[in-house]
């Protein structure tokens, strides 16, 4: 993980390091796009599950989806920016790459739901047992990988 190391000495991670403030509002900014990310497919999620019938799903879908598009850039523009502070010690603890392992399945589904026929009946309001599954496994998953980078720093 060596190769790594000469990212900790570029002109953003020394601008973080130096600057407290600097590193606070990135930091904000990367649990603001968690925030936005992971409340607009719990959302979109527990409405395929039956929650909030009123709200058609072929409303609620991409409006919910390019909300959660929005979130997932924002929390990894700044994740990056963050990992560049101390890239190998990221790189070497295992609840980083366990939380990207859960961020990689989790991206896993939501491109297995969009290719399939699934998204389409999903819009249609039918929502067939396997968008139900995994939006259950969808939940489980990203929780994970929030409970996954909370986990980083006690390690």
């Amino acid at each position: 993980m060596e190769f790594l190391a000469p990212l900790a000495e570029s002109m953003l991670a020394r601008a973080l390091i130096v600057s407290p403030t600097l590193y606070l509002f990135i930091n904000a900014a990367h649990i603001l796009g968690i925030a936005i990310l992971f409340g607009a497919i719990l959302a979109l999620d527990l409405r395929i599950l039956g929650l909030g019938q009123a709200i058609p799903l072929a409303a609620a879908m991409p409006y919910l989806s390019k909300l959660a598009g929005s979130g997932l850039l924002i929390a990894v523009l700044t994740g990056l920016c963050l990992f560049s502070v101390r890239p190998v010690e990221y790189a070497g603890n295992p609840a980083f790459l366990v939380k990207l392992g859960l961020i990689a399945l989790g991206l896993l589904n939501v491109a297995v739901q969009h290719s399939s026929g699934t998204r389409q009946a999903i819009s249609a309001d039918q929502v067939p047992a396997a968008a139900r599954l995994s939006a259950i496994l969808s939940i489980v998953i990203w929780i994970s990988a929030v409970i996954g980078g909370r986990w980083i720093g006690f390690i």
